[in-house]
C-alpha cells in the first residue's frame, strides 16, 4: 500500500446516487473524507435504473418504434428532473442545471432518431447512448457540491481514459490514459478542488464514446486508482460488503471482512454481484487495497480486500454465474490428434468469446461461456470440427476457499451437499482455491443453499 499517497478513489454505484437524498449522503460521505485529509476522486454511476432505460430507449428506436423511444427519453428526463428540484435552491444552478439535463437529451433524441432511420443499433452507437447517465449524475452531484461551499471540479471521463476501439467493452490503454489522469487530476488537487467524473464511460483516441462494459464503474475506479497511485480504492454499494453468498438466496449469509485479491477476482468472477470482475485486475498490480462499503450503512467496516488476509476459514464463499449456456463437443478425430483442441479454440478467439470453464476426455469438450447473441454462428463453426451440444440456460456455480489441493474430503462433502442437484460439468485443480461445477439454471439457488449450509450452518 502507498501510505503517501493523497489520493482516495470514492466510487458510487447506481443506487447510491437514486435518489435526492442518496446524492446528498453521497456528499456527506466525500466531506467526511477530506476532513481526514484525503483527495477524494469521485466517480460515479448513472442514477439507478437509467442506464436501462437508455439501453430500452435504444432497442426501441433499432425497432422502429420511436414513439415509445422518447417517452423512455421523458421518464428519464423526468428523474433527474425530480432530484433537481428537490436538491436546489438557488434559483440560478438550478436554471443552469435543467438547461444541461434538456441539452443532453436533445443529443439523445438525434442518436434514437438515427439509430431509427437506419433501424441498426450498432455496438458503437449503443456506446454513445448508453453513456448519458453518468454524464448527467455526475453534472448534478458537482454542482451541489459547490452550491455547498465544497470546491469541486467536473472532469468528464472520457478526456482521460483512453480504450480501444471494442466496443461495448473497452480496454484501457495504459500508456495514453496515465498521464491524461494525472495531470487532470493533479491539476485539480494543486488547486485544492476535488474530482467528480464519470465511471463506465471512456473514449478513444480519436475521441469517440466507448465504454467498460456493464458494471464498468467498478473498473473506471479501479483505473483511476492505478493511474494516481491511490492509497486506496472504495466501492460505495447499496450491501455490507462481499458475503459467503448473495443474501438474496441464503438469508443467513455473512459479511467477509477481509477477502484476499485472488478470492475476491474469483467471487467477482464467478457471480458475486457487488463486484464488477475486472476491478480487481488492476489493483492487484499495484497492491491498492479495495474496500466494499454500504452507503445506506456507512459506520459498517465492510470488506477490505488487499493481497493477504488473516483468515484460516477453509471456505470462503459460495457463488453462482448466471445467464450461461454450456457448449460440449465430442468427435473420435480429437483422439491423439494434434492441435485439435487449438483449431476449436481459435473460433471462440475470432469471435472474442471468452471462455469460462474447460472440461476435456478423450473425445469430448464441455465448456461455458457468457450466454451471447453469436450462439448461433458460433455452433455453426464448431460443427465442422465436431458433433455439437448446446444448453442455452445453465448457471456455473463455485465455491471459494484455500489450499483445496492440500486438504482432503472437500469434494466429497461439495457433492453430498448437492443431493439431488444434477450437476452437467465439473471443473477443479485448476485453481487452489477454487471448485466449479455447472447446474440447469432452475437449480442454481437451490445449490447455493445446501453447500452453504454445509459449510456456514
Amino acid at each position: 500500500m502507498n501510505k503517501q499517497s493523497p489520493y482516495l478513489v470514492m466510487k458510487f454505484g447506481g443506487t447510491s446516487v437514486g435518489s435526492a437524498a442518496r446524492i446528498e449522503e453521497v456528499l456527506t460521505l466525500v466531506a467526511s473524507a477530506q476532513e481526514k485529509g484525503k483527495h477524494p476522486i469521485v466517480v460515479l454511476s448513472a442514477m439507478s435504473g437509467v442506464t436501462n432505460l437508455l439501453i430500452e430507449g435504444a432497442e426501441l428506436s433499432q425497432s422502429q418504434k420511436l414513439e415509445e423511444a422518447l417517452k423512455v427519453s421523458e421518464k428519464i428526463k423526468a428523474k433527474h428532473l425530480e432530484a433537481i428540484e428537490a436538491l436546489f435552491k438557488d434559483g440560478t444552478t438550478k436554471s443552469e442545471l435543467l438547461a444541461a439535463v434538456s441539452e443532453k437529451l436533445d443529443e439523445l433524441l438525434i442518436l434514437y432518431k438515427g439509430v431509427a432511420y437506419l433501424g441498426e443499433l450498432s455496438k458503437r452507437s449503443l456506446d454513445a447512448i448508453s453513456g448519458f447517465g453518468e454524464l448527467l449524475s455526475s453534472k448534478i452531484v458537482a454542482a451541489l457540491a459547490r452550491e455547498k461551499s465544497m470546491k469541486a471540479r467536473w472532469l468528464d471521463a472520457r478526456s482521460m481514459l483512453v480504450t480501444d476501439e471494442n466496443f461495448g467493452k473497452a480496454r484501457p490503454i495504459w500508456e495514453k490514459l496515465i498521464p491524461r489522469c494525472k495531470e487532470a487530476i493533479e491539476n485539480a488537487y494543486n488547486a485544492g478542488e476535488l474530482v467528480i467524473t464519470q465511471g463506465f464511460i471512456a473514449a478513444t483516441e480519436a475521441g469517440i464514446n466507448t465504454t467498460l462494459g456493464r458494471g464498468g464503474s467498478d473498473y473506471s475506479a479501479s483505473i483511476f486508482g492505478v493511474a494516481v497511485d491511490a492509497d486506496e480504492i472504495q466501492i460505495w454499494t447499496d450491501v455490507d460488503g462481499m458475503m459467503s453468498a448473495d443474501p438474496r438466496v441464503v438469508k443467513n449469509a455473512r459479511v467477509l471482512p477481509e477477502v484476499s485479491f485472488q478470492e475476491a477476482s474469483e467471487l467477482a468472477y464467478f457471480g458475486a454481484k457487488v463486484l464488477h470482475p475486472m476491478t480487481i485486475h488492476p489493483a492487484v498490480d499495484k497492491n491498492i487495497p479495495v474496500r466494499i462499503l454500504n452507503t445506506m450503512n456507512p459506520t459498517f467496516a465492510g470488506t477490505i480486500i488487499k493481497s493477504t488476509v488473516n483468515s484460516n476459514d477453509l471456505i470462503r464463499a459460495v457463488a453462482a454465474k448466471k445467464n450461461i449456456s454450456a457448449i460440449y463437443l465430442s468427435s473420435p478425430n480429437m483422439l491423439m490428434s494434434h492441435g485439435y483442441l487449438a483449431k476449436v479454440f481459435e473460433i471462440f478467439d475470432r469471435h472474442k468469446i471468452a471462455v469460462d470453464l474447460i472440461s476435456t476426455s478423450e473425445v469430448s469438450i464441455a465448456l461455458t461461456i457468457d450466454s451471447s447473441d453469436q450462439l448461433d454462428k458460433l455452433q455453426a463453426e464448431l460443427s465442422e470440427y465436431a458433433e455439437v451440444q448446446l444448453s442455452r440456460d445453465v448457471s456455473i456455480v463455485s465455491v471459494v476457499g484455500r489450499q483445496f489441493r492440500e486438504q482432503s474430503g472437500i469434494a466429497g462433502r461439495v457433492f453430498k451437499a448437492l443431493g439431488d442437484i444434477t450437476v452437467l460439468m465439473i471443473s477443479g485443480g485448476a485453481s487452489d482455491i477454487n471448485l466449479s461445477f455447472v447446474v440447469n439454471a432452475a437449480q442454481s439457488d437451490q445449490a447455493v443453499r445446501q453447500l452453504h449450509a454445509e459449510f456456514f450452518n
